[in-house]
């Protein structure tokens, strides 16, 4: 390599810095800017330009640092596929030859660098933007390339020695270890060069189809571009001849002051151009990204609204995000599957987010799911549940991922594999059009992937698998043969419960956060049933969002022999989500306390919750239930002797009910903390008690106590 006439190139280079105006150098730069038609995928041939670049950064520290990271991972994502990278070099082949003995030859004579520049734009004139850079680039690349593998063998490889001999390099290759800050100059300006190219090939992929190039977002681009190709092959320029200046002259030679100030200069500006570059780019990502939301949105919109043979197209189009083959988990397995296993049958979406939804509801739905595959040939089983939780984009996915993964492993049903790939269009679409907020629902398809109900959560919570097909018509058929009474409130939360009900045996369910109420209510109940020898059974059921309180009333209760109690915290939530469930139903049937019965009975129960320190419900075996409010009952059972007579002849349980109702405080005070569930408020609630219209208020509660 020959020496280059240093002082001849650094005037040059400082009449173009101090003179040179931007407007008019852009209308040079475009005036040799004539493309033909046809696009050329450029990212293949860049790809193998930054592998020549990373793999000569190991040989030298300083470059390890100056390249950074940016197109090492691009290059690491993208892996070069030799049949891309064969079919650019026939393309290619002899531009980049030629351009890489052009720019040797030029600035092995001391050529102007400005001139060079628009040289090497005049040769490049009929390709696009991004294919001018990456080529003179690669054409760079080559002899760059050529001269660190002769490093790498140059002290065990003959051949690679008499090579450096020949071509002046070796003294040089002796002495690496003291011009490493000669070479960071040069790989500074290089990193700087890289990512500029990096942002011109990432403005040309674009896809035309999610962003118009008449788009003024891609305008303002359009017009930083061809600024940015000069810049960039201008610098390009640079290094090369600062490299043949260095390996030509070796161990004496020194870059000055000037010819330093030139590389940092060039280094500043492409910082400057590649900030720019960086924030359009960001600006004309996030143009393309809603433009694809948008679409994928309107896409689900239609996609529902259209019937369809089975249900694998919409299901693909809501789980498969970024085209993943296997989105699913198999909870059973613990093995990723494709979203086949769901085609043609009942699905249940269960929609959740990460914050709002319990171990305690996990373990219930859980526990159902099992219960409706014991029996295979039960018509209740002929459905699949899966889990779709909704990741807040806001938040890193690491911060909620253990959640997620500890929940993920409490259950046997599908679920997302990995929610966090979910599009921003589909949450959209989820959140407007299916009414999803932060309390979970369950979104019901057919096998034909139609929408027969938005929120089974109610149904599922009230019967379980039995709510099968889970359709409205279904809910009201079940709701016709429902009556009020201890089998509809208690269900299974206890397996005794059915045997005390076909014994006879009084039950009473009671509730409550008073403990000294506890002890009263249940010491004078069994003294009672004790003097009137009545089979009593009790069982306490605690209050809706039980936590540590009501866990420490359970244990006294049970250290006490109190009575009986749930046997853990989960089955008193269900209890109570049950009694919730019934108020959602009833309310989206359009019934009301004045109109429907059972919600009338709910609504006192779930008044009885938000208030007063305990309450009961009271019945013998099927027979018709009394309830009350915890105060006015325990008085009822004082006072025993002043209502003893008339319950020979109307019986206990329908005397206790008169008596209660007589002592019931006319100007009571009733609270009603209802679910924030997805079904909405209702404007006006009438008192369960007095039909009274309640006032509204409005309660934010943040804990389970």
């Amino acid at each position: 390599m020959a020496m280059i006439p240093r002082k001849m190139q650094s005037r040059a280079s400082r009449h173009i810095f101090s003179s040179s105006n931007d407007t008019t150098l852009t209308k040079h730069i475009c005036a040799t800017h004539a493309p033909v038609d046809g696009l050329i995928h450029i990212r293949p041939l860049l790809n193998v330009v930054q592998d020549i670049f990373h793999c000569a950064a190991s040989l030298t520290h300083p470059i390890v640092e100056a390249y950074g990271q940016q197109g090492k991972m691009s290059f690491m994502k993208d892996n070069i596929h030799q049949s891309d990278v064969a079919d650019l070099q026939d393309i290619l082949y002899h531009t980049i030859n030629k351009l890489s003995c052009e720019i040797c030859c030029k600035c092995s004579y001391g050529e102007d660098v400005h001139a060079t520049t628009m040289g090497i734009l005049g040769m490049l004139s009929s390709y696009s933007w991004d294919a001018k850079v990456v080529i003179a680039l690669a054409s760079f690349a080559t002899n760059f390339g050529l001269f660190w593998l002769v490093a790498q063998l140059y002290t065990t490889n003959r051949l690679a020695k008499s090579v450096a001999m020949l071509k002046h390099i070796h003294q040089t290759l002796e002495q690496r270890e003291d011009l490493g800050l000669k070479f960071e100059t040069i790989n500074n300006l290089l990193k700087a060069t890289l990512d500029a190219t990096n942002y011109i090939v990432q403005f040309h992929e674009l896809p035309s189809q999610y962003i118009d190039p008449e788009a003024p977002e891609m305008f303002i681009a359009s017009t930083l571009i061809p600024s940015a190709v000069y810049w960039t092959i201008r610098s390009i320029v640079a290094c090369a001849s600062h490299i043949l200046g260095i390996t030509g002259l070796g161990q004496g030679y020194v870059i000055s002051t000037l010819e330093s100030w030139e590389l940092s200069s060039l280094a500043h500006k492409l910082d400057n151009i590649n900030s720019h570059l960086r924030k359009q780019l960001v600006i004309c990502q996030q143009l393309l990204d809603e433009n694809k939301q948008r679409e994928v949105f309107d896409s689900l919109w239609i996609l529902f609204e259209t019937p369809h043979q089975d249900n694998f197209k919409v299901l693909k189009a809501l789980i498969s995000s970024k085209d993943d083959p296997l989105p699913l988990l198999d909870g059973s397995s613990k093995q990723r599957v494709s979203i086949e296993v769901l085609r043609k049958k009942m699905v249940l979406l269960y929609i959740t987010d990460l914050h709002n939804v319990s171990e305690q509801e996990i373990v219930i739905f859980e526990q159902m799911y099992l219960e409706s595959r014991e029996d295979s040939f039960r018509v209740e089983s002929q459905y699949e549940l899966v889990w779709i939780p909704i990741v807040d984009k806001a938040i890193p996915w690491s911060e909620v991922k253990p959640k997620f993964k500890k929940l993920q492993s409490m259950i046997s049903w599908y679920s997302l594999f990995d929610p966090s790939l979910m599009e921003s269009a589909t949450i959209r679409y989820i959140k407007e059009v299916w009414h999803f907020n932060t309390k979970p629902i369950l979104v019901v398809l057919d096998p034909q992937g139609k929408v027969v109900n938005l929120n089974a959560i109610p149904m599922m919570w009230i019967w379980g698998s039995l709510a099968y097909p889970f359709s409205s018509s279904k809910e009201e058929a079940l709701w016709n043969e429902e009556t009020w009474g201890l089998a509809l409130l208690a269900d299974t939360i206890d397996q005794s419960l059915l045997d005390w009900m076909s014994e006879g045996k009084y039950i009473c369910l009671y509730g409550g956060g008073d403990m000294e109420w506890i002890r009263q209510f249940t010491s004078t109940a069994h003294s009672l049933a004790k003097a009137l020898q009545l089979p009593l059974e009790m069982i306490y059921v605690g209050k809706s969002n039980p936590g540590k309180k009501v866990q420490e009333l359970n244990n006294n209760i049970q250290k006490e022999n109190l009575s009986n109690v749930l046997p853990d915290l989960a089955i008193i939530w269900f209890f109570w989500v049950r009694l919730e469930s019934m108020w959602q139903s009833k309310s989206q049937q359009n019934k009301t306390v004045e109109n429907d019965h059972i919600m009338h009975e709910v609504m006192r129960i779930l008044t009885y919750d938000s208030g007063d320190p305990g309450w009961v419900v009271m019945s013998q075996g099927t027979g018709k239930m009394i309830q009350g409010m915890g105060d006015a009952f325990l008085r009822c059972l004082y006072d025993y002797e002043q209502w003893k007579d008339k319950a020979q002849d109307k019986g206990l349980l329908p005397t206790m009910d008169d008596y209660i109702k007589e002592i019931q405080i006319p100007h009571h005070c009733n609270r009603l903390i209802l679910p924030g569930t997805s079904g909405g408020i209702p404007d006006t609630v009438t008192c369960a008690e007095c039909g009274r219209k309640m006032e509204k208020f409005y309660m934010y509660r943040c804990c389970n106590e």
